[in-house]
Formats: C-alpha cells, structure tokens, sequence
C-alpha cells in the first residue's frame, strides 16, 4: 500500500452526525453552532434529499469546515464527497466496499467504517486501509433503534487490538460519555443529544470537555 500522510491525530473529540429532520433550514447555523461549542468532525448524513440539495449542502458546510479547521466526512455517498472534496467518507457495512472508495478518493482522504458489534470486521478494516472504525450502538439510540448493541468490553478489547481510532455511537449524552472516553473510545459520534438541544453549543461543549 503506498505510504499516506499520518491524519490519526485529527481523529479525535466530538463528531457531530447530521440528520436531515433535526437540520432543515438552520443546518448551516446548527453546524456552526457545534463548532464554536467544540465539535471536531463533522459528518453530512442525509439520504432522502435530492442530489443537488445534497450537493449544495454539502459544499456548504466543507466551506464552513475549512473556515474552522475541521474534518469535513460525508456519510455513504463516495461520488459526492469526491465532487464536494470533503476531507473523507463514512461507510457502512453494506455501502461502496472500501477498496473501491480508496480508488475513487485517494491515499490521503479519511475512511471510516461501521463495525456494529464485530471487532473482527474493524479489524479487516484496519487492515485494508481505513483510517478508523466505528462501533455501536452503545446505548438505546432515537436515530437506529434496533441496531445491534456493543458492549463497553468491545470498546477496551478494540482498543488493545487496533492501531486506528475508534469512533463509538448509539445514544450517546453528557451523562453516558465519560465512560466510553474512558475505555478507549477516540471520537464521541452524537446527533440528536446535539442538534436537538436547544443550547447546541452547550450541548457540544459539554461532550467535547471530556477530551480536553
């Protein structure tokens, strides 16, 4: 594989997801907002919207993103982070597999991949080229329900096993994040204990403190 510029030191602190019911008209603002409360990364996930109104969102916050010196990942759609040049893309175990997104984004653009339960999953890819994984749910979640449930003990082996950082998702809130910081986990993946708060900023800064 040819050599890559090290980005594992991005990879760290609250990662906001996006969701096309919570961020309607405000998206841009809402963003904004869990930027300035301390949100690292930011993934664009929305699967009902027509393509341009993907793409003109998209581009949008890649600009907002580069404004704030953040990590700008697009959720399962490689064309559109490729035409938007978004810092990465997330996938999921039934999406573009990795090689070929690899191809089509290049060496130096972050892939990330969900891994539910199944550290051996993360651990085939690791192994061919993503730059971290994703395990989840951890707690009862508004946005995948039925999704299967990790454990905490997942978090620690993962951690001992992987070289790449571990992303945990799943009904993450203030009350319950210490613990997965705790146990290994490198970014915090949040949508509706942000976006649906009130105070966005708050809500960001009272996560992101944990990795501070």
């Amino acid at each position: 594989m040819a050599e890559r510029k090290p980005i594992n030191k991005c990879l760290r602190g609250l990662y906001v997801i996006t969701d096309p019911e919570l961020c309607q008209s405000n998206i841009l603002n809402q963003v904004e907002e869990a930027i300035s409360g301390g949100a690292q990364i930011i993934q664009y996930r929305n699967k009902l919207a027509p393509i341009k109104q993907k793409q003109q969102e998209a581009e949008s916050l890649n600009a907002l993103c580069k404004k704030h010196q953040r990590l700008f990942i697009v959720n399962d759609d490689v064309e559109l982070a490729k035409t938007v040049d978004a810092d990465g893309v997330h996938l999921g175990q039934s999406d573009t597999p990795l090689s070929e997104a690899r191809h089509l984004l290049g060496k130096d653009k972050i892939i990330g991949v969900s891994c539910n339960n199944q550290l051996d999953w993360a651990l085939s890819a690791q192994q061919q080229g993503a730059d971290y994984v994703a395990f989840g749910r951890f707690f009862t979640s508004q946005t995948k329900p039925h999704a299967a449930q990790a454990s905490i003990e997942l978090l620690i082996q993962g951690k001992q096993q992987l070289n790449i950082p571990i992303v945990a998702i799943g009904g993450i809130t203030q009350d319950n994040a210490l613990q997965l910081v705790q146990a290994g986990a490198d970014m915090l993946a949040v949508i509706n204990a942000i976006f649906s708060h009130a105070d966005i900023h708050s809500a960001a800064q009272k996560i992101q403190q944990y990795f501070n």
